[in-house]
């Protein structure tokens, strides 16, 4: 579903994303459309008004990636603010990041995603990847290797 008003905002728009990690490999989506086409990010997308956060991370993921996913916690909420050339609030996110785990499905783009990719860690750096994405990766996987996250 398009959200109208994407572009210069009246208010914050609302977001959420999955971080899946399988290993040493974390799910990312090339994007199809604005902004940062052509960017590596987290699935995700805008929540749809009447829709929860959970039941948004879990269509968002479907929608893009075809795989089924479970929502085990809220790992950041972050804001992203981009601005145009005269300094006016062209786009700006609150984007959920949820730590999710697969439970079923078949990997495969769709929607607003190029592609969609189990990316290993140790090749994150040769994406052009989202803002703040690799650094969001990065606690991840550490509070994974603490015993922190289950995933």
């Amino acid at each position: 579903m398009a959200v109208k008003g994407r572009r210069y905002p009246e208010r914050p728009i609302v977001g959420v994303g999955a971080i899946i990690l399988r290993r040493d490999r974390v799910l990312l989506v090339e994007r199809a459309g604005e902004p940062l086409k052509g960017y590596w990010s987290l699935p995700g997308g805008v929540l749809e008004a009447g829709e929860s956060l959970h039941d948004g991370v879990q269509r968002e993921v479907r929608e893009e990636t075809g795989l089924e996913v479970e929502p085990l916690g809220i790992f950041e909420v972050f804001e992203r603010i981009n601005l145009d050339g005269r300094g006016r609030t062209e786009y700006h996110y609150v984007l959920v990041d949820y730590m999710c785990r697969v439970v079923g499905g078949e990997l495969r783009p769709a929607d607003d995603a190029n592609r969609a990719e189990w990316v290993r860690r140790a090749d994150l750096r040769k994406f052009q990847i989202t803002e703040g994405t690799e650094d969001v990766l990065r606690r991840a996987f550490q509070q994974r290797r603490r015993g922190l996250l289950k995933p």
